[in-house]
């Protein structure tokens, strides 16, 4: 059964449909897990828990995308 879930995304109000691990809410929200870092309720996770960390009414949630590139100056 899906329902709505209020959450702090990234400092802002969002709503999300739930229930939902960290994995699920990354591909709803079409990021690549594999290039981001994710805080739960203060918690860094670990890439193998973004499977089986739930999702809650009321959880914050920050996601830190890595970004490559830029040039050396010499």
């Amino acid at each position: 059964m899906s329902c709505k879930l209020q959450i702090t995304l990234n400092g802002d109000p969002h709503e999300v449909a739930g229930p939902l691990s960290v994995a699920d809410l990354l591909t709803q929200l079409a990021i690549d897990s594999r290039r981001v870092a994710v805080e739960h309720n203060l918690i860094v996770l670990k890439r193998d828990r973004f499977a089986t960390t739930m999702v809650e009414e009321g959880d914050a949630v920050e996601i830190v995308n890595f970004v490559g590139g830029g040039e050396i100056e010499g």
